[in-house]
């Protein structure tokens, strides 16, 4: 986004109301066609807003699915209208693809493109995401693509988790930040939310449950989960207290007991939020998060995603992460 622009934008925010120059903000900075630009060191993407950032490693190429902050500066709050999805095969040139998804896609959501993540199984992907419910609260959506830069459609055409359907807290925002997982026995998982972590099998297909909500365990848990594994232990990483850091906990089974082992990330900057993905792309582990770097504007609301390198001790826990501004080097 150029400065130009975000002057504009910020000037008109303050003799239109919010609705509007958040609407303008959307209208101009929607991605009708591909884009391919080099990344220079962290943030990768510099020309949007990106949060909550999730990675899908699909055949040779890196995805990255981040929802697109629009709050126009210098104000502050969470406008996030539409999901993105960037594309890599050696993490310095990356493509940005047309917007596959928002929230107006699913007809029983009014709104706000949350924390979000794509999978593929039997050649379909599939991307979990957090809306608000007409009906009030946040919920969890399923919609359904070909590829994986889309376009996606609702795959139930309603939503999968309702507010409803959790009873551990009493607030209206315990399920977001959606994580999905398919262990090598061909059970899937999905983990989610928000003071209360929550976990439910998924039907092959996908888009059904398997079982019943079960709550999940984990000290000073706030939001963020993400699962992934490495050799024999099932890795269940997450957003901690507030400001948030990222900490960690491993089990020998997806279904716990779960074993915290400490902070994995610090502080992210100028950002109060703190959100991970962890993948391996050729022969290597990354971090992707967000922070408030990409220019003199950013922030809590209009954030940045970056990559770094995640290592691995002896005894298989992680070593602490360690956030740079060069990023990663050109993976072969």
């Amino acid at each position: 986004m150029t400065t130009k622009r975000l002057f504009l934008i910020g000037l008109l925010s303050f003799i239109i109301p919010y609705d509007l120059s958040s609407a303008l903000l959307y209208a101009q900075e929607s991605t009708p066609e591909e884009k391919t630009f080099k990344a220079s060191g962290n943030p990768i993407f510099r020309h949007k807003y990106t949060a909550d950032p999730a990675a899908l490693v699909y055949k040779d190429t890196l995805y990255i699915y981040a929802g697109h902050d629009e709050c126009p500066p210098p104000h502050n709050y969470y406008c996030l209208n539409e999901w993105l999805v960037f594309s890599s095969s050696d993490l310095e040139t990356w493509t940005e693809h047309p917007v596959p998804l928002r929230p107006s896609d699913f007809q029983w959501a009014k709104g706000e493109a949350w924390a979000s993540q794509v999978i593929e199984r039997n050649g379909k992907f599939y991307w979990y995401v957090t809306v608000e419910h007409q009906k009030g609260g946040k919920s969890i959506g399923v919609a359904v693509a070909d590829t994986p830069t889309g376009p996606f459609k609702d795959a139930r055409g309603s939503a999968l988790i309702t507010n409803d359907m959790t009873q551990a807290t009493k607030i209206a925002w315990d399920d977001i930040d959606p994580t999905v997982f398919i262990d090598t026995d061909g059970q899937a998982y999905l983990i989610w939310g928000n003071t209360q972590c929550y976990m439910m099998k998924l039907k092959e297909n996908m888009i059904e449950a398997d079982g019943p909500i079960i709550p999940v365990e984990l000290p000073r848990f706030t939001e963020a989960p993400w699962i992934h594994k490495y050799k024999d232990l099932y890795y269940l990483s997450y957003a901690s207290e507030f400001p948030e850091k990222t900490v960690y906990a491993t089990s020998k089974s997806i279904e716990g007991p779960w074993e915290y082992k400490g902070i994995l990330n610090e502080l992210s900057g100028n950002s109060n939020t703190n959100h991970q993905a962890i993948v391996e792309f050729k022969g290597k582990w990354y971090f992707i998060y967000h922070n408030g770097g990409a220019d003199v504007n950013g922030g809590s609301f209009r954030r940045s995603v970056c990559i770094d390198y995640l290592h691995y001790n002896r005894d298989g826990s992680i070593k602490r992460i360690q956030m740079t501004s060069e990023g990663v080097k050109p993976a072969k």
